[in-house]
């Protein structure tokens, strides 16, 4: 049995191979990041294991990877480039890895909120355009933060913002309890939120949960952080809001479509940051993650599952 990393790119490359020296796991890595599903057939060659950084692999195309057995997503957010349910039925297994980047992805939610308060952003661009851009901020201390969504990333944030001296609020799809921090309804953490911060799953139920009615109901001049899907937006909404001023600023690290097209809108706006889905590229994080990755391999390879 051996497996594919089909979409390396040089940082998570090199993790790999160093990662995989003491133990010589039959794991190939296709250095080119840029491949289409459509390469997948060739590059797995008979591969039962294929590893998926960023490359969708539709159900059509899967059926024609020979021998392909599992697939090992790098992430949480396998349904953004797979049908897990209809490879599921071609007896394809899709493998996810959580908390490999909680630490990372919430470091980023936080400084992303920073930026936004401070339109650090807006005044950067400026003032390499020759202008003496000032912009006011808003104070965070003593100012809510409303978490949407409550796992591993969320909790970090959490204790971050706490330590900043910002109240902390969230709601979940479960009963849940955290030190320091209040569960409340969607609607109260809309409300009251000064900072709504996305930390979701996406999938049916999760698609478009900051619906227009929602951002509506958030207080006008929020910030809002999304580090988690791009569709858990509706994006014409919050592009509005962002336009009236209902929303104060977006501090956005993931989009509907990406890369994010040029001259898309949010690239237009004054007041959006944006980083390029890159809150998890830390070297502690792609350590964890690769590692993770490739202890599903050993499992996979010992036990067939």
């Amino acid at each position: 049995m051996r497996a594919v990393f089909v979409d390396a790119n040089d940082t998570l490359a090199a993790v790999t191979e160093k990662l995989l020296r003491p133990e010589n796991l039959p794991v190939a890595i296709n250095r080119d990041p840029g491949i289409k599903p459509d390469d997948l057939p060739r590059l797995l060659d008979g591969a039962e294991i294929a590893i998926v950084d960023h490359t969708a692999v539709p159900t059509a195309i899967a059926a024609k990877c020979a021998g392909l057995k599992h697939v090992v997503f790098l992430g949480t957010g396998a349904r953004s480039y797979m049908n897990p349910e209809e490879l599921a039925e071609r007896g394809i297994t899709v493998h996810t890895i959580k908390g490999y980047g909680d630490t990372a992805v919430a470091e980023c939610a936080i400084a992303l909120m920073w930026a936004s308060a401070k339109s650090f952003g807006e005044m950067d661009r400026g003032m390499r355009a020759g202008n003496w851009l000032r912009r006011d901020a808003m104070q965070l201390t003593g100012k809510t933060l409303g978490l949407i969504g409550f796992g591993g990333i969320a909790a970090e944030a959490a204790r971050m913002a706490l330590g900043c001296g910002m109240k902390v609020i969230a709601w979940n799809r479960t009963p849940k309890a955290h030190p320091g921090v209040e569960f409340v309804p969607i609607e109260r953490l809309l409300a009251e939120s000064h900072v709504v911060s996305l930390h979701l799953l996406l999938n049916d139920d999760t698609k478009n949960f900051l619906s227009r009615e929602r951002i509506g109901m958030m207080r006008p001049g929020t910030i809002l952080i999304n580090t988690a899907r791009g569709a858990l937006v509706d994006e014409a909404a919050m592009l509005d809001a962002l336009r009236s001023g209902h929303l104060a600023h977006a501090g956005l690290d993931v989009f509907t479509v990406e890369p994010l097209p040029a001259e898309h809108p949010l690239t237009t706006l004054p007041n959006v940051t944006l980083s390029a889905h890159s809150a998890f590229r830390t070297p502690e994080a792609s350590d964890n993650l690769i590692g993770a990755a490739l202890d599903h391999c050993r499992r996979i390879i010992a036990t067939g599952r």
